[in-house]
């Protein structure tokens, strides 16, 4: 019969490449059960959407079963996704939501609410709870992205999200009719925002993504100041206009303090079906590298230019649910599993919350 000893020497070898050491050594084996021939054990990773979840659990399975005298090994897969500190006190402002992801972009037209519900969407495939935070007051599309219908129903003193798609959405679109235009000054928009950071009911969330209108106007800024943002996400395509705006946002995030993530670069290329192996960049190329290079910020990745993009969202089903096997979908769940690999690591000094299992 193994021995706990021999469990762990067994596992030693297994690195992961985020922090560059054992998961021995990160704390992540846990809960370690021998009976007889039969190992059980946990791996706890510190989030939900790691990529190499599946290589993890492969690896620890065959080092365990080569051990002498095991004939069953069985590895339970759970996460515990750390909360991030900020400069911005939790107290009344999200306090049960360990991660907020800000999507930006310097100017419309680039694809930020597509993206920001897709790496959502992503993030909640992995067994993540998330919700979306529609913050452009002139412009939601929340509603018309998700398909969700329902108006946000009200306690005493709380605002209940709406959830579609297994995720906690809220919006000023939930509360118009379609024809609705929303004339207000910054004070008007200011006070909402404060309310849906204070009012709505959230609950726990391991990441709530928050959909930031263009430009760096009242609605971003209010956010930027009230909100206890983890990092955020800025979206460009490639050509020179997207990524001289997107600069002015990258400028944005680094006076008010909060840290940028990294870049991602939307309709990049656009591959014809009869032709798999063609890459025509219709917009330029490189354009959100060589942003990234200049400013010392990562490239997160490239979105591919898909018509079903479009048509999944105006259908209220985004292509991360309804195509998960086309290549636009499978670059938001790279861009997902990036995204949440770079908050655990900034967390990783943090101390640890919840635990959330991972089917």
């Amino acid at each position: 019969m193994a021995t706990e000893s021999e469990v762990l020497d067994a596992l030693r070898p297994i690195i992961d490449p985020d922090f560059d050491q054992s998961i021995v050594d990160l704390g992540f084996v846990k809960n370690i059960e021998i009976e007889g021939d039969t190992v059980r054990f946990e791996i706890q990773l510190t989030t939900p959407a790691c990529p190499i979840k599946a290589e993890f659990e492969q690896a620890a399975r065959e080092r365990v079963s080569a051990l002498a005298g095991v004939t069953e090994v069985e590895v339970k897969m759970t996460a515990d996704t750390r909360k991030t500190t900020t400069q911005i006190s939790e107290a009344d402002v999200l306090p049960g939501v360990k991660n907020t992801i800000a999507v930006a972009s310097g100017k419309g037209g680039v694809g930020k609410s597509t993206t920001a519900v897709n790496l959502a969407l992503a993030l909640r495939a992995t067994g993540a709870r998330v919700g979306v935070l529609d913050a452009d007051v002139y412009g939601p599309s929340l509603q018309m992205l998700t398909g969700a219908t329902d108006r946000p129903q009200a306690t005493e003193d709380r605002i209940l999200p709406v959830e579609a798609h297994g995720l906690k959405l809220i919006s000023m679109g939930f509360f118009l009719t379609e024809d609705s235009p929303v004339i207000w000054r910054g004070p008007m928009v200011h006070g909402l925002i404060k309310q849906f950071l204070t009012d709505v009911e959230w609950g726990e969330l391991d990441y709530l993504v928050i959909d930031l209108p263009p430009g760096t106007g009242d609605a971003a800024l209010t956010l930027t100041q009230m909100c206890p943002l983890s990092g955020a996400v800025i979206v460009t395509t490639a050509n020179d206009l997207s990524t001289v705006d997107a600069r002015k946002g990258l400028a944005m995030f680094a006076q008010v303090g909060v840290r940028v993530l990294g870049i991602i670069e939307n309709m990049s290329y656009f591959t014809p079906p009869e032709l798999p192996n063609k890459k025509y960049y219709i917009f330029g190329r490189d354009g959100g590298k060589r942003v990234a290079e200049d400013l010392g910020i990562e490239f997160l990745g490239e979105v591919p230019i898909d018509p079903r993009v479009v048509e999944t969202g105006d259908q209220g089903r985004p292509i991360t649910i309804s195509e998960p096997d086309s290549d636009a979908a499978k670059a938001f769940f790279e861009l997902a599993g990036t995204v949440a690999r770079k908050l655990a690591m900034l967390a990783e000094e943090s101390p640890p919350t919840s635990d959330t299992a991972i089917n």
